[in-house]
């Protein structure tokens, strides 16, 4: 007897299902398809209303040209698609959606309502589809164009729905994938609602207008235009001035043919056109615009189409090069310290009353000009000159000059570096006692660790990571024994937040007042910060919110903290001390001896190494 077939087609759901695993990631997958499709649709306007972050609703409503009956039933086959008839057409498409599989993998793991009517139809259609299923379709009076709802998304994957991150950090993806595709329709006006509230309402308007709408107006004076034609490529956009790129939070966006496009190395392209310009903590922000041929790019490499293809890659990434150079040089752009960035040092306005003035009371006999006048008079009559009674203690001089070149000394050993030259004749090394090891003490290299003696051998502590955790194990101590203290302000500081950081903030305002911040909306991305947590003592501010927001939105990593541990982690790393920090024997004997006082002094809580040994027998290895 033969064996069955065992190679047989998948059914149409669940076809549709593996498509969805590839083309419907989260929430936001599904607003970028639909308002894709709007877009093709020749809309003008295009309304976006959202539900518990997509949970529940994500409805996207649109003035396009509509569908006929037939068509709204054909929508959500696969593979169906106006786009493209022949291969051929891949190759030279000017569209968004194309493939055909959008539509029926976001129906195959959500309930659809939708409306459709074409202009000039008396009537349009509804059609209502759950799981792939079509359960109704019908004649409705509707507005002229598209609107669809997707309702309860993954309700039949609960493997799928549960991986889904908290409401705050998928808003913010929907947020992110907002502003990318209003950034490249600047003519159509868009308006995102979350919860009944709107978010953003964006008229159409050019490129720069766009820009200062979604991202604050302070960026107007901010950006310089950069554009250039060659038969290749048309590249048109904007770059930050030098002064203003960002250690945190670059707006960073490249298009090509409206679309968005993620390209390491067109990045490296911007990053060179501003080497030693910007420090090398920094970035620059940019909205760059390519025009080509859609025969010379292959959009279909991706998932979601973000990577794009280029057939001429390195002609393009030196014309780029040399637009961003002709820009920045055509406005003046240079080397420069940007005092408003944040972690600027405050530096105090000039006051000639802040110079030190000579104190007449500690010596009357003071007098700048005397050693002038006595010179005059030796030149003048030399046999009657004699020599000032002015007193000088030269051996309390000397004394000093040995006690600060004893200082000198003391710290050049404790700030050993590889460039020290030695002497021709080196003087025989000491023999490595005990009592000499504990003599020797710590001394701290290249600003960055802490090396001490051990046992077995040498300890390398990361001074920044060692911070770190003894501050995180104080603050969590403090935490847990219930509501922090607070410090309010003299003061009161406002800190500037983009869409997604002000939904991170609403979400966790009341988190962070149990750790000790006040903070209120003041509206239009503002944000007024009353108090913080007495414990972290002068950090920045703005630092230490944003950084608190920036921890909370990057909930996608593999480390699985609650969210006030989070927070607390966030505090200690502003706290914490910086690299390139010099420290005092006395500082570095307490932070290693409150360090190694920790239960888990060798990692950070998220897991990077703090102490390194380095064994006898390793250091006998490299000398054998």
């Amino acid at each position: 007897m033969t064996n069955p077939d065992v190679i047989h087609l998948l059914p149409d759901s669940v076809a549709n299902q593996i498509a969805a695993g590839e083309v419907i990631q989260r929430p936001a997958s599904v607003v970028k398809e639909l308002v894709e499709n709007s877009v093709d649709a020749g809309a003008t306007e295009i309304k976006i209303v959202i539900k518990d972050a997509g949970r529940t609703l994500i409805q996207v409503i649109d003035n396009g040209c509509g569908m006929s009956v037939t068509d709204a039933r054909m929508a959500f086959e696969r593979h169906a698609t106006s786009k493209i008839s022949q291969a051929a057409d891949l190759f030279t498409l000017h569209t968004m959606g194309f493939r055909g599989e959008a539509l029926p993998s976001i129906a195959a793991v959500s309930e659809i309502e939708m409306r459709s009517m074409r202009r000039g139809d008396t009537a349009g259609t509804k059609l209502m589809i759950s799981a792939s299923r079509v359960t109704s379709q019908e004649p409705e009076i509707c507005s002229a164009g598209t609107n669809i709802m997707v309702k309860r998304i993954f309700f039949n994957l609960p493997a799928r729905r549960k991986f889904l991150k908290k409401d705050p950090v998928e808003l913010g993806h929907i947020v992110r994938e907002f502003e990318r595709l209003a950034l490249v329709n600047t003519n159509v006006e868009f308006t995102l609602a979350h919860n009944d509230v709107i978010i953003h309402k964006l008229p159409a308007g050019t490129l720069k207008q766009r820009i200062c709408a979604l991202f604050g107006k302070g960026l107007d004076h901010q950006i310089i235009p950069v554009t250039t034609e060659t038969s290749l490529v048309r590249i048109d956009g904007f770059i930050s001035l030098p002064m203003h790129a960002r250690r945190r939070g670059a707006l960073q966006y490249f298009f090509v043919n409206g679309r968005y496009m993620r390209h390491p190395y067109f990045h490296k392209a911007v990053l060179s056109s501003f080497e030693n310009l910007i420090p090398v903590d920094s970035q620059p922000s940019y909205f760059i615009n390519f025009n080509v041929d859609p025969e010379t790019i292959d959009v279909n490499i991706h998932p979601q189409k973000y990577e794009i293809k280029f057939e001429n890659e390195q002609p393009v990434w030196q014309i780029l090069q040399a637009a961003i150079k002709e820009s920045l040089g055509r406005f003046n752009a240079s080397a420069a310290i940007d005092f408003d960035v944040v972690d600027a040092p405050d530096i105090p306005a000039f006051s000639p009353a802040d110079l030190p003035m000579p104190d007449s009371a500690e010596d009357s006999r003071y007098d700048p000009f005397k050693a002038e006048r006595i010179a005059q008079r030796q030149a003048t009559s030399p046999s009657t000159y004699s020599k000032p009674s002015v007193p000088t203690d030269w051996e309390k001089l000397y004394q000093n000059f040995n006690e600060r070149q004893g200082e000198t000394i003391r710290q050049s050993r404790l700030n050993v570096t590889p460039d020290l030259d030695f002497p021709d004749e080196p003087a025989a090394p000491p023999v490595l006692m005990d009592t000499q090891e504990e003599r020797l003490g710590m001394l701290q290299l290249k600003g960055r660790y802490i090396v001490t003696p051990s046992k077995s051998g040498l300890m390398l502590i990361d001074q920044h990571r060692a911070h770190i955790r003894v501050l995180f194990d104080r603050y969590m101590e403090i935490a847990q024994h219930g509501q922090v203290p607070s410090q309010r302000l003299i003061f009161p500081e406002t800190v500037s937040l983009d869409a997604t950081q002000s939904i991170v903030a609403t979400s966790i305002a009341e988190l962070l007042s149990t750790m000790g911040f006040e903070i209120k909306a003041l509206g239009e991305g503002e944000w007024q910060v009353d108090a913080v947590p007495s414990m972290i003592g002068n950090v920045s501010v703005a630092t230490a919110l944003l950084n608190i927001i920036d921890s909370v939105s990057q909930a996608d990593d593999d480390v699985q903290q609650s969210q006030w541990q989070r927070i607390i982690l966030s505090l200690a790393r502003s706290a914490a001390i910086k690299y390139g920090t010099p420290l005092t024997d006395k500082e570095m004997d307490q932070l290693v001896a409150d360090l190694l006082r920790l239960p888990q002094p060798d990692y950070t809580p998220d897991g990077k190494a703090v102490i390194q040994l380095l064994e006898l027998d390793s250091i006998n290895r490299l000398f054998a």
